[in-house]
């Protein structure tokens, strides 16, 4: 039987480097491929490929470097300031896994050779369907709702079933030189710079005022696209009482409304609607009663799901949930199993504006 090739995507970080030493110690012939998607050395490019190179050459495996900055260019970041111009808050993370990752450098890995692609991502894969990494801290499949189970037949996730710590204990008994790297955050073009500053290249600031729910002015903001909603830090705004909170956007008025207080009524809403649903393989029957996420980390929340016109979905949540955001990821799962999901298309109205409501019938 021949040696079957998998193509380990490799960050220069210890997930995937221990992924490569996992994957040839259970006799499989292993490749490194690094990808670049920004063309700027700003982030930690460099540094990261010169510690691919390294792992592998510890490992005795070949490697190979691809840029990728053209269709990251085109296929994900001019989506990414599209949306956030319509101010939306959407998540190029999930984008990169589908156009990127996923689809171009898989297809690379195929030219060399490759049976199967691994990457150092927190999650399982069980007859094809998306598991839940086993460290629940971890785990990542809110990034791969995106994935098909078409494209989970070839893929490998190696240290899905183990915890962080695990990882790190794994990477330093087998001396690999990252096994106390640590952990990159954030998107990794921007990588530590200031991500207003960096934006303001390629979408400009929009000055406006900052105002409350009664529309009095409280301050000037630079612009609805650099704000989400639930968002406190770096409204520079002072004054007595509570801390200020992002609870709405009014992009035709270019107003971002602030209220005080982190449960303030105005930050939570009962249901919302979602589209571009996708689907891992088929799709509930609906009504379907499950959990979901509106974003990464976030405990799984009950909820119902009910399909409506055009492909939508309606999300009827248990409990009221805080900062439902636009143009984020709203991600389904039956227990352990992610089913897929969409992007946030609506939200419903929230407490404050229900509460005003039901006021003003009495």
């Amino acid at each position: 039987m021949s040696q079957k090739v998998v193509a380990v995507g490799m960050s220069g970080g210890v997930d995937s480097s221990v992924c490569a030493y996992l994957l040839k110690q259970q006799g499989y012939r292993v490749i490194g491929l690094f990808m670049k998607n920004w063309e700027e050395d700003t982030c930690t490019a460099t540094q990261d490929f010169e510690d691919v190179v390294r792992v592998c050459e510890k490992l005795d495996i070949p490697y190979y470097s691809f840029n990728f900055a053209k269709e990251y260019k085109d296929r994900v970041f001019n989506s990414f300031l599209e949306d956030l111009k319509k101010g939306l808050t959407p998540n190029p993370d999930i984008l990169c896994n589908r156009e990127i990752k996923f689809d171009v450098f898989f297809k690379k890995a195929k030219q060399l050779g490759a049976n199967f692609l691994a990457t150092g991502h927190y999650a399982q894969i069980s007859n094809y369907n998306l598991v839940k990494g086993k460290d629940s801290n971890k785990d990542q499949s809110y990034f791969l709702y995106t994935l098909k189970s078409h494209i989970l037949k070839e893929v490998l996730f190696p240290i899905g079933h183990l915890l962080k710590d695990d990882v790190r204990k794994i990477a330093k008994k087998a001396d690999l030189p990252v096994h106390n790297k640590k952990d990159s955050v954030g998107i990794c073009f921007i990588g530590k710079r200031n991500f207003s500053n960096f934006l303001s290249k390629f979408i400009g600031y929009n000055p406006g005022n900052f105002e409350n729910l009664k529309k009095q002015i409280i301050g000037k903001h630079q612009g609805c696209a650099y704000y989400t909603i639930g968002q406190r830090k770096g409204l520079k705004i002072g004054g007595e009482g509570e801390a200020w909170f992002v609870v709405d956007k009014d992009i035709k008025r270019n107003v971002v409304i602030i209220e005080q207080g982190s449960e303030h009524p105005s930050l939570f809403s009962n249901y919302l609607i979602a589209d571009q649903i996708t689907w891992v393989q088929n799709p509930p029957k609906f009504p379907f009663k499950g959990t979901a996420k509106i974003r990464y980390r976030q405990t799984d929340q009950e909820c119902e799901i009910t399909q409506i016109e055009n492909e939508k979905l309606l999300i009827t949540f248990k409990e009221p949930q805080r900062a439902i955001t636009l143009g984020q990821s709203l991600v389904i799962y039956n227990k352990d199993i992610c089913l897929g999901g969409g992007i946030i298309k609506e939200k419903g109205p929230s407490l404050f504006h229900l509460n005003k409501e039901l006021q003003n019938t009495f």
